[in-house]
């Protein structure tokens, strides 16, 4: 079919583009740069163009050779060559049949979005911290003395139903508090290379026979991906939290469905924590709903102490998870993706060293 004389240039599909872009050539030279990425750089296309990519602004790859396979630095600061600071996800990709040039696209990151490490997420690790410690010390003695006054209440009457039921509340709190104290468990969480593979299979197996029993557990894995750096206990209880409240989201589902899902990400590279270097993250695992995600007003908090999304929710799971995957030197993501849309929950780990 010869082509439409009406159809738009390749030029003017490229400064129509609704994101920041730049062509590198060959030599590391800006070849063109659209308009966003003008208003975003505050530097004209004229300007830039024949500039050494590197003067105009630095890159997150500091010149390495990703084979083909492009980059992507997530929620990075850029400086300027103009001196200004800015947040963006840095995504670059390499020209099918054109050796040597590549395309580069800045995306600015809005300030309530989570991704990997952020100042409000540690501040509330911390006070999830601040909180177990307080509340393991000035709660749980005292229940222990509630609950065995309880029991001799029991025993000297007959039928008694009150007495038990302070017990069963009693126990019920003291699990609480068992579980928030992981938050106050400090010592470095132990990796080593594994396999995830068992692990999925362990976790979908204890799933498929009880809290998701009925509802289909789809696989879609790379089975060539490496050896992850984990630690195998702590992401058997990341998985099975995840799987839980994936569950919990679809129990009004006409056709539920849970999907667990493998990928190495080339280029994935993620800072866990305040002035720790940018590492690469390219083993990730996905748990995937279609229920109908979390309300609005919370998703940019899932990750924070004491938010849910459930009336009966207690808020620490998530928040628990995040902190296992930075223990582990990786990351958590939510996310609404595709379409139709469904929940995702991305983990992202560092791939295991030879």
């Amino acid at each position: 079919m010869p082509p439409d004389p009406g159809a738009p240039a390749a030029h003017e599909l490229f400064a129509a583009l609704p994101v920041a872009a730049m062509l590198v050539d060959p030599q590391q030279r800006v070849a063109q740069a659209n308009a966003l990425a003008e208003q975003l750089l505050n530097t004209s296309e004229r300007q830039m163009a024949g500039q050494p990519f590197a003067a105009v602004m630095p890159s997150p790859t500091h010149g390495e050779v990703h084979d083909g396979h492009g980059f992507a630095a997530y929620d990075t600061e850029i400086v300027t060559a103009r001196g200004h600071k800015l947040r963006v996800d840095f995504l670059e990709a390499q020209l099918p049949d054109r050796p040597g040039w590549r395309l580069v696209t800045l995306h600015p990151v809005a300030a309530s979005r989570r991704l990997g490490h952020s100042a409000d997420r540690d501040a509330g690790a911390r006070a999830a911290v601040g909180a177990a410690a307080m509340l393991a010390h000035e709660i749980k003695n005292p229940l222990s003395g509630i609950r065995g006054a309880a029991q001799l209440i029991g025993a000297a009457e007959t039928g008694g139903e009150l007495p038990q039921l302070i017990v069963t509340e009693v126990d019920r709190i003291a699990a609480l508090i068992d579980r928030m104290q992981d938050f106050g468990d400090t010592r470095p969480l132990p990796t080593s290379a594994g396999n995830i593979y068992p692990l999925l299979a362990h976790v979908r197996s204890l799933a498929a026979a009880g809290f998701a029993a009925g509802v289909p557990i789809e696989e879609r894995f790379d089975p060539s991906l490496p050896a992850a750096l984990i630690n195998g206990d702590a992401l058997t209880q990341i998985l099975l939290n995840l799987l839980k409240n994936a569950r919990e989201a679809v129990r009004d589902v006409m056709e539920p469905r849970l999907i667990l899902t493998t990928a190495y990400r080339h280029g994935m590279a993620v800072s866990a924590g305040p002035d720790r270097p940018r590492l690469p993250l390219p083993i990730e695992i996905c748990v995937i709903d279609n229920g109908p995600g979390a309300p609005a007003d919370i998703a940019d908090h899932l990750f924070d102490p004491f938010v849910s999304g459930r009336p009966e929710g207690q808020g620490l799971g998530l928040a628990l998870v995040d902190k296992l995957m930075r223990d582990m030197g990786g990351i958590v993501q939510y996310g609404r993706e595709g379409t139709p849309e469904r929940t995702v929950l991305r983990l992202l780990l560092p791939r295991a060293t030879a």
